[in-house]
């Protein structure tokens, strides 16, 4: 199930992975019915909505109006600013209305986790650096993917096991070795197997570097309901 927005792949990254928890709540906060029609409402609208508008516009009593849509703001679905619309300013203005707009926060939802975007951003990245060079376009993408890698493995405080859970991988252990039961790339490895795959054998190489001292070597081992790649002790 994959419920819209974009994703994102640690947090001095915007390749980094994001913990899926706030995005679930985020998206959950839409389940109740006078908050959808808030949310929608405010986001087809030119300019920030205040509360009083707001009500107004769907019959609401304000303080029903006011209660929904901070809680949209808490889940980040709504970004809060603050604006004097009667245009004066200086001493006897009056207060900033309390306005709301559309968060730019993009949320990513999908069940197994997936990484889409992470996956096209880094093929763009070797296909434009590999027509501006010369070097073949795969030799690009495995080094960019290994680049990657290391940053995350390098930024995380935590054991390989805990990054590779945030990544949507759903590590399990198998005796001295890990099983990555999801694929992130799942449907594009299906149809571009080699391709993928030797990005996602990249890619997990460079984390076990950038964490250094796992003890484990990645390698393609691809098998039914599985990713195709598998943490093994290193020789």
């Amino acid at each position: 199930m994959a419920v819209g927005f974009t994703l994102v792949f640690v947090n001095a990254s915007k390749d980094a992975p994001d913990a899926p928890g706030g995005d679930v709540s985020a998206v959950a906060a839409l389940d109740e019915p006078t908050r959808r029609k808030l949310y929608d409402h405010v986001v087809r609208q030119p300019r920030p909505v205040g509360r009083d508008e707001a009500a107004a516009a769907l019959g609401l009593a304000r303080q029903t109006a006011a209660f929904h849509l901070d809680r949209l703001a808490d889940a980040s679905l709504l970004d809060v600013v603050y604006e004097r619309r009667t245009g004066r300013t200086g001493p006897g203005a009056g207060r900033p209305a309390k306005l709301y707009r559309r968060s730019a926060k993009q949320i990513d939802v999908s069940l197994p986790d997936r990484r889409y975007e992470l996956a096209g951003r880094l093929l763009a990245q070797a296909v434009e650096e590999s027509d501006a060079t010369g070097e073949p376009v795969r030799d690009v993408l495995h080094r960019k993917a290994e680049d990657l890698g290391r940053q995350l493995g390098g930024n995380d405080a935590g054991d390989v096991f805990q990054l590779l859970e945030r990544c949507g991988y759903e590590p399990r252990r198998e005796e001295s070795a890990v099983v990555l039961v999801n694929c992130p790339f799942h449907a594009l490895a299906r149809e571009h197997t080699r391709t993928v795959c030797g990005m996602n054998l990249h890619l997990l190489r460079g984390v076990l570097e950038g964490l250094d001292d796992t003890g484990l070597a990645a390698r393609l081992a691809p098998g039914p309901g599985q990713c195709c790649v598998r943490l093994e002790p290193a020789a």
